[in-house]
């Protein structure tokens, strides 16, 4: 975006383009890995979210699974047991989105040594 233009509203935004919500939704960091993880193993508890996804915090992990609730990709169940047991499940549009991330994924597993020696590369000619 030019410098002219950063004083356009976030409304003004979305009226352009509405995906940037949905979009940045699902494509950030922690969305990925709930997403991938619920895809892979079918139904998770929130326990195995924290175990499965290095460094994300229980804040992080509620707020994000919450998020994705209300978008309609995950669906929650609360067992009434002492203590509750909740599982996450993907939704029909979430299992189709889950393909394309485990394309990405995958892409991004195969590539991740040639992006850091481009960086290093870059990085050396520029210092």
């Amino acid at each position: 975006m030019s410098q002219r233009n950063t004083d356009v509203p976030h409304a003004a935004l979305q009226a352009i383009c509405p995906l940037n919500e949905v979009l940045d939704r699902v494509s950030g960091k922690w969305a990925i890995g709930v997403l991938t993880l619920c895809g892979a193993e079918g139904v998770v508890r929130f326990t195995e979210f924290e175990r499965g996804i290095p460094d994300i915090s229980r804040r992080m992990l509620t707020l994000t699974l919450r998020n994705l609730e209300r978008d309609g990709l995950l669906t929650r169940t609360v067992h009434p047991t002492v203590p509750p047991k909740v599982e996450y499940r993907l939704t029909a549009a979430a299992h189709e989105l889950t393909e394309t991330l485990s394309l990405i994924t995958d892409w991004a597993k195969r590539h991740q040594a040639y992006v850091h020696t481009a960086r290093a590369e870059y990085d050396a000619a520029r210092a």
